[in-house]
């Protein structure tokens, strides 16, 4: 569960350099070793090394110093082999855990990949990917496999040896004239050893299975020491409730060093007001919106709500004051209901039907032959975009926010669905901050002022009149869109 959490806590840079099957799969392996190293330690590790060294006392005063030698000197080249041999193959089993991540990563890929695989017809190449990577990680299992061969053989050997010198030692021992032993000790002698000899033997198979069990917890253990770096202050407090004015100071942001995907951006949005911001592809629309929700945070200048600085007030409190209508709307693979209710769980089904009409998707959901409780599929695949993305509308709508953001929100609609979830989508900003990020100029005309991005930097912002009356880039998209149409 503390590792589940710390991934939900992790910035989207992390999540975006990660591969998800690999994440899962480091997960499950690491949670399972540690089962299996408690349930070795508490139930076995314990009685085992008790009972040898009973054992061991045990052959000092029954027999004599010969055999209590013979049997500490085979502990002790017994457990030396296996400590050393055991460190020895750790990298085998790193190699195929490392071959295991990358094998379940390409199956999860591909899968989540199913339209676009049979789009390019490219089974073939899918099927040889995963094949490769399956032949690799088997190459590793084998040597992993061998290296617990040849250590099960060197184990095997030391007490087959110590069996034959201990049993040609008793027995010579008994065949001396006026010998205190017979045949009887003989017998006992072997039994005993025998039954030492299988503690021994499952103390290398708890070592190597403990040590396997840490190698396997290695990568989980990594992540969890991965550094929060979207954390709050300790001392943040909660935003205030009800909409406060929105203002950009200074704000600069790159993804990597040298690079600024947002320069010196500033302006305000009060309360009741919508901004748009509009631009090319690539210059910075979308991060504006990621810094906005705190899932990056500025390299430079500052961001408010209201009177508080966004690295003041708690994540969670911040986030759940903004609603958001993303540009690719991703769904759980869970009923329509569910992933409308998410916007709000406490919800009743009467809000959640009222929020779906809003969003002018009620009457679709109502075709459905399991209406609300349809199950939308992997990542809502069985929906249209423009039905996944009314069902995101529905969740903002039910979310009821004090701030809105709106990235694309309507770009995969048809122009007749457009145009009246248009009419709710500013019903729903009255009264709210608002932010709109569009690529079609014609859905933000409405807006009090429209800010014009290029390269990360302001270079216009007026009213929807203001900038058309004058040269520049708005006036330039606005004729290029109405051109191709």
């Amino acid at each position: 569960m503390d590792m589940f959490a710390h991934l939900h806590r992790l910035s989207l840079s992390w999540h975006l350099a990660r591969k998800t099957g690999e994440v899962l799969r480091v997960m499950d392996r690491g949670t399972k070793s540690i089962q299996t190293i408690l349930q070795y330690i508490i139930f076995n590790v314990a009685p085992t090394i008790v009972d040898i060294i009973i054992a061991t006392i045990f052959f000092f005063i029954a027999f004599n110093y010969y055999f209590g030698l013979l049997v500490l000197v085979t502990m002790i080249l017994y457990l030396t082999v296996t400590i050393f041999v055991t460190e020895w193959r750790t990298r085998h089993r790193r190699e195929m855990n490392k071959a295991e991540n990358e094998w379940q990563f390409i199956g999860v890929d591909s899968l989540l990949n199913y339209e676009t695989v049979k789009y390019y017809g490219a089974e073939e190449i899918e099927y040889n990917r995963y094949k490769g990577a399956l032949i690799t990680y088997q190459q590793a299992e084998y040597r992993n496999t061998s290296s617990l061969n040849l250590l099960n053989f060197l184990q095997n050997g030391i007490i087959g040896v110590s069996l034959v010198v201990g049993t040609l030692l008793i027995g010579y021992l008994i065949s001396l004239p006026n010998s205190k032993y017979t045949s009887g000790d003989y017998i006992m002698f072997t039994t005993y050893i025998m039954q030492l000899y299988g503690p021994l033997n499952f103390f290398g198979t708890l070592y190597r299975t403990i040590q396997q069990a840490f190698i396997d917890m290695e990568n989980m253990f990594e992540f969890l020491s991965e550094s929060i770096e979207v954390a709050e202050k300790p001392n943040a407090i909660d935003m205030p409730n009800g909409s406060m004015p929105l203002e950009l100071s200074n704000v600069s942001f790159g993804y990597y060093e040298n690079q600024k995907v947002l320069e010196n951006i500033s302006f305000m949005v009060r309360p009741g007001e919508t901004v748009a911001v509009v631009g090319a592809s690539g210059s910075g629309k979308s991060t504006l919106i990621r810094l906005l929700f705190r899932l990056y945070d500025t390299k430079s200048g500052q961001i408010f709500f209201g009177n508080n600085e966004i690295k003041d007030v708690t994540i969670n409190s911040l986030r759940s004051s903004i609603g958001i209508v993303p540009q690719d709307t991703v769904l759980f693979n869970d009923t329509i209901e569910y992933n409308i209710r998410y916007g709000r769980p406490t919800a009743s089904g009467e809000e959640i039907e009222d929020a779906a009409k809003a969003a002018e998707i009620h009457d679709f959901i109502l075709t459905l032959p399991n209406g609300y409780n349809t199950i939308v599929g992997e990542r809502g695949l069985k929906l249209s975009g423009g039905e996944k993305q009314r069902v995101a509308i529905a969740r903002t709508i039910l979310k009821d926010p004090a701030y809105l953001l709106l990235d694309e929100a309507t770009s995969a609609l048809d122009s007749h669905t457009e145009s009246r979830i248009q009419e709710n989508l500013i019903q729903l900003a009255k009264g709210r901050t608002c932010v709109v990020v569009a690529h079609r100029l014609s859905t933000i005309r409405h807006a009090d002022k429209i800010i014009v991005f290029r390269d990360g930097k302001i270079i216009q912002s007026g009213t929807h009149d203001e900038l058309i009356d004058k040269p520049g880039e708005y006036r330039e998209l606005w004729v290029l869109q109405h051109q191709r149409h």
